[in-house]
């Protein structure tokens, strides 16, 4: 076929298996552009020995493009299909505009704004370099390096501490092998739960179309309360506080000591928090000998699992909830604990790298 190709004036194209599957995949593919479906349709009915003008009229193009692509097939393969490099028009700014938007990218702002525009960045460069530069140019010139000044990521500092991993298994510990005969509790607060309720009702869900919400609306305070979970039950205790301080903390630990059977001891987990580490609930914790804390290292307080009842509340009542009042945001609260009280189990705390659930 190549060869009658050939006497027909034509240049002999001849592929092997592997890129006649790539030509395919290409004709096919609902993704490939136009022009290069046309290419690859050129150079497969190349392959298969049709001339140039028969190509043409069975793929209505000219002649002269038929040539063109399977001449540039034969001379380079299937790079001879991509399009030729153009040069464009002339870099309208030179190396010391462009270094002058990077350098100002990569720099903090004067001040009182925190992160840059395109448009301070262009008045920085234009009372930099004197060159006269737009908002859209500085935006092409950064986005031709990835360079995005408005974004910004966060990350938390570690505190590397002698004892982490002590601690870390500690906790982990008392976990999977409660004491024999002790109360295990995970204690912490959560803070400034905003009663939010919406000015407009929402929408609810529909075959096709996800549940609608108002985004305005009116806000009644907050409330603060704070949890001990028994970890060998699953059941949580929670009760509203109105400051987040140690005699607020160590008043709720009076009311569980004196709640919790006398005879038992208590081990309880909590962070590093303000309220916990206090001078003041540290004398009380020293005369209360049988309770027994286990501190989660600093920035770990993931290892708290009274943590995930605050997850489980949160994705249940808080994230979508409407409460019209700061009374009706705390009756939803203890409604949602009593309900999950009726039927907690514990979590199953795990090192193999399970996601958590609660025990079956």
């Amino acid at each position: 076929m190549a060869e009658d190709a050939g006497r027909c004036g034509a240049v002999a194209v001849v592929i092997d298996e592997q890129t006649r599957g790539v030509l395919q995949r290409t004709v096919s593919s609902p993704k490939s552009q136009v022009r290069q479906v046309l290419r690859a349709r050129i150079v497969l009915a190349a392959a298969d020995g049709a001339g140039n003008a028969v190509i043409a009229r069975r793929l209505t193009a000219s002649v002269n493009t038929v040539r063109k692509w399977r001449g540039r097939f034969a001379e380079r393969g299937l790079d001879g299909l991509k399009d030729a490099a153009r040069s464009g028009r002339p870099r309208r700014y030179d190396d010391p505009v462009r270094v002058a938007v990077v350098a100002a990218a990569t720099s903090a702002p004067a001040g009182p704004a925190a992160t840059w525009t395109h448009a301070a960045i262009a008045d920085q460069v234009a009372g930099t370099v004197f060159a006269p530069i737009s908002a859209s140019q500085v935006g092409r010139i950064l986005a031709g390096l990835d360079l995005k000044p408005h974004k910004v990521t966060g990350w938390l500092t570690r505190r590397d501490t002698p004892d982490f991993w002590e601690r870390v298994t500690d906790i982990c510990g008392l976990y999977r092998d409660p004491p024999s005969g002790a109360i295990v509790l995970s204690i912490d607060e959560k803070t400034a739960i905003q009663a939010r309720e919406r000015r407009y009702p929402s929408q609810p869900p529909a075959p096709g179309r996800t549940a609608r919400r108002e985004f305005e609306y009116r806000r009644h305070g907050t409330a603060s309360i704070v949890a001990a979970l028994d970890v060998t039950t699953g059941q949580t205790l929670i009760e509203t506080i109105q400051r987040n301080n140690a005699a607020t903390f160590t008043d709720f630990l009076d009311r569980l000591d004196r709640l919790l059977p006398r005879d038992k001891d208590i081990h309880v987990v909590l962070d590093n928090g303000s309220s916990h580490t206090a001078k003041h609930t540290k004398e009380w914790l020293a005369a209360h000998p049988r309770w027994h804390v286990h501190w989660t290292p600093p920035h770990a307080s993931w290892l708290n699992q009274v943590e995930l009842v605050f997850s489980a509340l949160t994705r249940a009542v808080l994230r979508y909830g409407d409460f019209t009042s700061r009374n009706d945001l705390i009756g939803k609260m203890d409604t949602w604990m009593i309900q999950r009280n009726e039927h907690a189990r514990p979590f199953r705390w795990t090192y193999e790298g399970i996601p958590l659930k609660e025990a079956a």
